[in-house]
């Protein structure tokens, strides 16, 4: 049986069950079906036509071909492969697809990028949220990395598991899905922390008047202490 594959990528590329792998005559996902008899904004539909080129279910893990417990809500998690015709990964439109289906998707983008084929792991999740706040969606996107080092570990002993572990790798590199939303949140934290102080250190520089430079360097020190003690967890 010829298994499905997005450029280089498959389901045993990926290091998946065999069992998971989806038939070649059966992956394929027009492009079209997303956005030709569902509304969608023009800029989405734009994402589809020139982001993206084509769209492949590359393996299916569930109950039965991962060996695990039948247990949880979720039943199935796909794996999907996008070949775009860009580096810039169309959220818009991953987002589009995920939202259309009640399983997992673990979604493989692929790019050839001056020669070279590269893969970056996307997933949409719940937001890291507070206590009383309205849950958020995201598509949370991996870092780009050569094709032929990309794959995916199956840890747990549940589908949903699986997924947590899989949401780990796409999202933080890590395997590990141990505290996965207070890892997110810490991250994010750190990545807003080092924007800001990029931007304290530029306005530092600029300013003229000793008051104005002595109230933004005390609050430059505050998130530099407060990025210190961020970075020293991960």
């Amino acid at each position: 049986m010829a298994v499905a594959s997005c450029a280089s990528i498959s389901a045993s590329s990926l290091g998946l069950p065999q069992q998971a792998a989806m038939p070649e005559s059966k992956a394929s996902l027009p492009k079209q079906m997303f956005y030709a008899k569902t509304p969608v904004s023009s800029g989405l539909k734009q994402r589809f036509v020139n982001d993206i080129k084509e769209i492949t279910v590359l393996g299916v893990l569930n109950a039965s071909n991962t060996g695990t417990a039948s247990e949880g809500r979720l039943k199935e998690i796909l794996i999907i492969g996008v070949l775009l015709n860009t580096r810039t990964v169309p959220v818009d439109a991953l987002e589009h697809i995920a939202k259309l289906r009640p399983s997992g998707i673990l979604f493989v983008c692929v790019n050839i990028h001056e020669g070279v084929e590269e893969c970056a792991l996307a997933v949409r999740r719940a937001r890291p949220g507070r206590v009383g706040h309205v849950q958020q969606n995201t598509v949370y996107v991996g870092e780009w990395r050569p094709a032929s080092e990309t794959r995916l570990a199956l840890h747990g002993d549940t589908i949903e598991q699986i997924w947590e572990s899989l949401n780990a790798q796409a999202i933080l590199g890590s395997s590990e899905s141990e505290d996965l939303d207070a890892r997110i949140a810490r991250r994010e934290n750190i990545a807003e922390l080092r924007a800001l102080d990029a931007k304290l250190t530029k306005d530092h520089a600029r300013a003229k008047n000793p008051t104005q430079r002595n109230e933004i360097y005390a609050k430059l020190h505050k998130a530099r202490t407060q990025l210190a003690s961020l970075e020293s967890e991960e």
